[in-house]
């Protein structure tokens, strides 16, 4: 199999995958935010110091920016589009990202290690399909 379909199959599933899990998380926090019996039993507590008293508003950011640019990211791999790998990036820089500020208030937990992870991987993947990575580096 191509090197590159490789890594746009492989980009493909790992963005459906963090999509999915954002969406459903980001909808979970803030229907577990609007009534409280239907909290996902996270403590409040861990937003101690952060600029939310609630998880409304961090599920609504998960839910539309972490699932909505692995959804973009999605839809253009599909579409083989000239942006794809670009989006994958993006996609997987912003996972990066919004797991490393979320351990500054929620202690670790092992779906920390896989939401690591997974964006880890599409960057890995990301440089693959670019042909950044599994080459020999030129003498300079």
């Amino acid at each position: 199999m191509n090197e590159h379909r490789t890594s746009r199959i492989v980009l493909l599933v790992l963005a459906a995958f963090m999509a999915a899990s954002a969406l459903a998380g980001g909808v979970a926090l803030v229907v577990g935010s609007v009534s409280p019996s239907l909290a996902l039993g996270i403590p409040v507590s861990y937003l101690e110091g952060s600029p939310f008293s609630s998880y409304l508003v961090p599920g609504v950011i998960l839910a539309v920016v972490l699932g909505g640019v692995n959804v973009w990211a999605f839809v253009l791999l599909l579409r083989r589009h000239p942006f794809a790998v670009f989006a994958s990036a993006i996609a997987a820089f912003d996972g990066l990202i919004w797991i490393a500020v979320e351990l500054v208030w929620v202690p670790f937990s092992v779906l920390h290690a896989i939401y690591f992870t997974v964006p880890l991987a599409q960057a890995g993947f990301v440089m693959l399909a670019l042909g950044l990575a599994g080459r020999r580096p030129r003498s300079v």
